[in-house]
């Protein structure tokens, strides 16, 4: 059995996913990585797997892959998200469907699979969804009821897949952003998306890279979602 300790990540081509990749693999962690359409790395230690999370089957083959490559899993943070903010009338079934797709039944396969050949190892493992800090600090200013209805749902499985697998070694914790400076936001945006922040600022990729190797080193936090939102839950 390998001892090359192996972490997932998907959403990796960008954003909070490109800075995970780098920072797993400053911990010596061998990683698997996915987004839609990535590229293959020049590191061996990186294997790359394309595909839409969203599509039944890409989960398991993304968690077969890695266990091919590699021999076990260790750690898989879902980091893939898609999120749309709209008046929730506005939403349509296709989108109701996109964001679905991602945030949970994304989260549920890869992750279902995980957990299995984290069992079948025995070296327990960590898993980490990544939320946001409007499931409990909404935001008139940012209409977002699918992203609560999603990343809410990945909050509360956090607490009951912890409590779950806690005899069996495999923790489970939520990082919860506030509004991040990612290519998701259009720079002319970022003066009014710091305004929503008690610190008056937007939060870098870097602040929930480090909220993540805390997790992966504080082997006695288990079911805890952690907010990385300046203040936001806080109040304001």
């Amino acid at each position: 059995m390998s001892t090359q300790k192996v972490a997932v990540v998907t959403g990796a081509s960008q954003g909070f996913g490109a800075g995970l990749v780098t920072a797993y693999r400053k911990l010596g962690y061998a990683v698997v990585a996915n987004s839609r359409s990535i590229q293959p790395s020049d590191d061996p230690l990186v294997l790359t797997v394309a595909g839409d999370i969203a599509t039944p089957g890409v989960g398991n083959r993304i968690i077969e892959q890695g266990l091919a490559e590699f021999g076990r899993i260790d750690t898989v943070i879902n980091n893939a998200g898609v999120f749309v903010a709209k008046p929730f009338t506005d939403y349509t079934d296709e989108e109701f469907d996109l964001v679905t797709g991602v945030n949970l039944r994304g989260f549920f396969e890869l992750t279902r699979r995980a957990v299995e050949a984290m069992l079948a190892t025995g070296d327990g493992g960590h898993i980490v969804n990544i939320s946001t800090a409007l499931v409990d600090h909404a935001n008139s200013n940012v209409p977002s009821a699918l992203a609560s209805l999603t990343k809410g749902g990945l909050n509360a499985v956090t607490k009951s897949l912890a409590i779950e697998y806690a005899t069996r070694g495999i923790r489970v914790n939520t990082v919860a952003p506030g509004i991040m400076r990612t290519p998701m936001h259009p720079e002319e945006t970022h003066e009014v998306l710091a305004s929503l922040h008690p610190v008056g600022r937007m939060g870098e990729i870097s602040d929930v890279v480090g909220a993540v190797t805390y997790l992966e080193e504080a082997p006695f936090v288990t079911g805890t979602i952690l907010y990385v939102d300046g203040g936001q839950s806080a109040g304001h």
